[in-house]
C-alpha cells in the first residue's frame, strides 16, 4: 500500500473511531460528572438519594441504555427520519443507487437485468424467450 493511500485510510479510520467511540465515551462520562456535581450535589433531596457518584452512574446507565435503544428503534423503524437520512445520503453519493463504471455496469448489470426479467416471465407463465414455448409449463397449465 502506498503512503498517500495509507494516510487517507488512516485518516478515515481515525475519524470513524473518534466520533463513533471516543467522543461517545467522553461525552457520556462528562455528562454524568456534570449532572452529578452541578445538579445533584446542589439539591439536598437528590443528594440523599444519590449519596455516591457510582450509584448515580449505575442507575443513570440502567435507565439510559434502554431509553437509547428504544429511541434508536423508533428512529429507524417508526419514523420518516431514517428514510430522509438514507435519501439524502443517496443524493450526496450517487454510488448508493447507481452502478459504478466498468465491470459492474458492462457485465454484471446486464446479467442481473436479464435474470430478473427471466424470473418475472417464468412466474407469469410467459415464455422466457420470444417465440419459444416451454412444453412442461404448457402441460401443467392444461391439466
Amino acid at each position: 500500500m502506498k503512503m498517500p493511500e495509507l494516510a487517507s485510510r488512516s485518516w478515515y479510520y481515525f475519524r470513524i473511531g473518534y466520533y463513533t467511540y471516543l467522543s461517545f465515551l467522553l461525552g457520556y462520562g462528562s455528562t454524568m460528572v456534570t449532572i452529578y456535581y452541578l445538579a445533584i450535589k446542589n439539591i439536598p433531596e437528590l443528594e440523599r438519594v444519590f449519596s455516591r457518584f457510582w450509584l448515580f452512574a449505575v442507575l443513570a446507565t440502567a435507565v439510559g441504555v434502554p431509553m437509547g435503544v428504544v429511541t434508536g428503534w423508533v428512529h429507524t423503524k417508526r419514523s420518516s427520519l431514517w428514510k430522509a437520512e438514507i435519501d439524502i445520503g443517496a443524493e450526496a453519493n450517487p454510488y448508493y443507487y447507481k452502478l459504478p463504471p466498468g465491470y459492474w455496469r458492462e457485465a454484471l448489470a446486464g446479467i442481473l437485468r436479464d435474470t430478473t426479467a427471466g424470473q418475472k416471465a417464468f412466474g407469469k407463465g410467459e415464455p422466457s424467450q420470444p417465440g419459444r414455448q416451454d412444453k412442461d409449463r404448457g402441460a401443467r397449465s392444461e391439466a
